[in-house]
């Protein structure tokens, strides 16, 4: 059953509570020197994006793997490239501090001059393709699988793939219970995964269930098809799936 609350923006508050109190005790070896937890520091932004866009069933989830450093962890939004979630989304939060910071990643939050590659191409595409947020957002909602962004000393990301098998599991049996509970709250037709690792976690959590499971290609530059254009590439992935993009703008 879904967390008790009035509506899908409440229950995800709810969810996201007990997402932050069950990832708290975790913690991870080297080479992860640092993790950041930006549903904790960055909550208000993530708040006002659940408030303006996830109050509402949606016919697709599109899930991402977990934070990228200049996208959720500036912004608390999900692949949360600051200038898109300022001019296009038209959020603004205030942003405080991970617990401990890595000289080489600040958080800077909305005042982050970084552009967060994945996210722009996902909300540039979503924007050309419906216009308003508010188009996009009647039909799809963006997750993150894992909230949490781990860091190596030098400063490079480490994925959450990544991490050892030990860590992984408990990591992974908290991160499914959510992704579940976000899909029975949700209600969609088609659970998407961005990118190979969300979309087998999305299978793994949603065994049984009465959702479709997909994939579309990850828009990170470290993705090489993404690099030829992502936009044409997501439009062809979607329709080879059977989701009906819905009227263009």
């Amino acid at each position: 059953m879904s967390p008790a609350g009035s509506g899908p923006a409440e229950n995800i508050g709810i969810l996201t509570d007990d997402l932050a109190r069950r990832l708290t005790p975790l913690t991870f070896s080297d080479p992860v020197t640092h993790v950041y937890n930006p549903i904790v520091y960055a909550r208000s932004g993530y708040d006002r994006y659940v408030a303006c866009f996830g109050n509402s069933a949606k016919k697709v989830l599109l899930i991402g793997m977990n934070p990228g450093p200049f996208g959720m962890a500036q912004t608390g939004v999900p692949f949360g490239d600051v200038e898109m979630v300022k001019d296009w989304m038209g959020i603004t939060a205030s942003v405080s501090q991970p617990d401990h910071p890595h000289p080489k990643r600040p958080v800077d939050g909305f005042s982050c001059a970084r552009r967060e590659v994945s996210g722009r191409r996902l909300w540039e595409w979503a924007k050309q393709r419906f216009g308003p947020a508010e188009a996009f957002f009647d039909h799809f909602f963006v997750l993150n699988y894992c909230p949490l962004v781990f860091m190596e000393a030098s400063g490079r990301n480490r994925t959450p793939d990544r991490l050892p098998a030990a860590e992984k599991k408990a990591l992974f049996s908290i991160c499914d219970a959510v992704l579940r509970q976000s899909v029975f709250i949700y209600r969609p037709r088609w659970v998407v995964g961005i990118g190979a690792f969300a979309e087998k976690r999305a299978a793994v959590a949603m065994d049984g269930a009465d959702v479709k499971i997909g994939r579309i290609s990850h828009p990170s530059p470290a993705n090489p098809k993404a690099n030829l254009g992502w936009a044409a590439v997501v439009e062809r992935e979607l329709a080879e799936l059977g989701i009906d993009l819905y009227p263009k703008k």
